[in-house]
Protein backbone atom coordinates (compact mmCIF):
# COMPACT_ATOMS: atom_id res chain seq x y z
CA UNK A 1 0.00 0.00 0.00
CA UNK A 2 1.70 3.51 -0.94
CA UNK A 3 -1.08 5.51 0.31
CA UNK A 4 -3.21 5.84 3.55
CA UNK A 5 -5.71 7.89 5.40
CA UNK A 6 -5.35 5.81 8.56
CA UNK A 7 -3.30 8.21 10.81
CA UNK A 8 -1.82 5.10 13.16
CA UNK A 9 0.08 4.30 9.95
CA UNK A 10 1.65 8.26 10.18
CA UNK A 11 5.24 8.70 11.67
CA UNK A 12 5.88 11.93 13.87
CA UNK A 13 6.97 13.43 11.31
CA UNK A 14 3.65 12.95 9.17
CA UNK A 15 1.08 13.64 12.11
CA UNK A 16 3.28 16.98 12.54
CA UNK A 17 2.71 17.70 8.67
CA UNK A 18 -0.99 16.60 9.27
CA UNK A 19 -0.92 19.16 12.54
CA UNK A 20 0.35 21.68 9.86
CA UNK A 21 -1.96 21.35 7.48
CA UNK A 22 -5.08 21.27 9.59
CA UNK A 23 -3.73 24.45 11.16
CA UNK A 24 -3.35 26.08 7.65
CA UNK A 25 -6.89 25.30 6.67
CA UNK A 26 -7.87 26.80 10.19
CA UNK A 27 -6.50 29.91 9.61
CA UNK A 28 -6.60 30.36 5.88
CA UNK A 29 -9.71 27.65 4.63
CA UNK A 30 -9.36 25.66 2.10
CA UNK A 31 -7.62 27.09 -1.72
CA UNK A 32 -11.04 28.34 -3.72
CA UNK A 33 -10.30 25.79 -6.67
CA UNK A 34 -10.65 22.53 -3.91
CA UNK A 35 -13.82 21.22 -2.98
CA UNK A 36 -15.14 20.88 0.39
CA UNK A 37 -16.80 17.86 -0.28
CA UNK A 38 -15.49 15.02 1.49
CA UNK A 39 -12.18 16.03 2.22
CA UNK A 40 -9.74 13.77 4.55
CA UNK A 41 -5.73 13.64 5.15
CA UNK A 42 -3.72 10.94 3.14
CA UNK A 43 -0.36 10.17 3.53
CA UNK A 44 1.38 8.73 0.34
CA UNK A 45 4.06 6.40 2.24
CA UNK A 46 6.39 5.99 -0.74
CA UNK A 47 6.72 10.06 -1.69
CA UNK A 48 7.00 10.80 2.16
CA UNK A 49 3.83 13.48 1.24
CA UNK A 50 1.25 14.12 3.66
CA UNK A 51 -1.74 15.99 1.72
CA UNK A 52 -5.49 16.56 1.82
CA UNK A 53 -8.05 15.29 -0.83
CA UNK A 54 -11.16 15.33 -1.38
CA UNK A 55 -14.52 12.90 -3.08
CA UNK A 56 -12.86 14.71 -6.26
CA UNK A 57 -9.28 13.30 -5.82
CA UNK A 58 -8.12 17.07 -5.74
CA UNK A 59 -5.21 17.36 -3.96
CA UNK A 60 -3.88 20.50 -1.61
CA UNK A 61 -0.73 21.09 0.16
CA UNK A 62 1.39 23.81 2.27
CA UNK A 63 3.61 25.55 -0.36
CA UNK A 64 5.64 27.68 2.00
CA UNK A 65 3.54 29.17 4.68
CA UNK A 66 0.61 28.64 2.55
CA UNK A 67 -2.20 26.04 1.91
CA UNK A 68 -2.09 25.46 -2.15
CA UNK A 69 -3.92 23.56 -4.67
CA UNK A 70 -0.96 20.96 -5.76
CA UNK A 71 -2.15 19.59 -9.78
CA UNK A 72 -1.59 16.95 -11.91
CA UNK A 73 -1.64 17.54 -15.19
CA UNK A 74 -3.74 15.17 -17.34
CA UNK A 75 -1.56 14.78 -20.57
CA UNK A 76 1.66 14.24 -19.29
CA UNK A 77 1.01 13.90 -15.63
CA UNK A 78 3.32 16.90 -14.58
CA UNK A 79 2.99 17.96 -11.06
CA UNK A 80 3.19 20.79 -9.06
CA UNK A 81 1.93 24.04 -7.47
CA UNK A 82 0.27 26.63 -10.04
CA UNK A 83 3.24 28.76 -9.88
CA UNK A 84 5.85 25.59 -10.20
CA UNK A 85 3.78 24.43 -13.56
CA UNK A 86 3.03 27.99 -14.63
CA UNK A 87 7.24 27.85 -15.05
CA UNK A 88 6.82 24.94 -17.28
CA UNK A 89 4.11 26.13 -19.72
CA UNK A 90 6.28 26.33 -22.66
CA UNK A 91 7.37 23.16 -22.64
CA UNK A 92 4.15 21.37 -21.86
CA UNK A 93 1.97 19.76 -25.13
CA UNK A 94 -1.05 21.46 -26.19
CA UNK A 95 -3.38 19.29 -24.18
CA UNK A 96 -2.01 20.11 -21.00
CA UNK A 97 -1.81 23.97 -22.30
CA UNK A 98 -5.34 23.91 -22.54
CA UNK A 99 -6.09 22.00 -19.23
CA UNK A 100 -3.24 24.62 -17.37
CA UNK A 101 -5.48 27.87 -19.15
CA UNK A 102 -8.33 26.11 -17.51
CA UNK A 103 -7.11 26.75 -13.85
CA UNK A 104 -6.74 30.60 -14.04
Amino acid sequence: MTTTTNVADFGTRELAELRDLLDAMLKQGLPEDFSNDGVHPMFNQSSGYVFLTNSDYEVCMINGDKLESFYTSPHEGLEGFYDELKEQYEDMNEEDKEWFDSLS
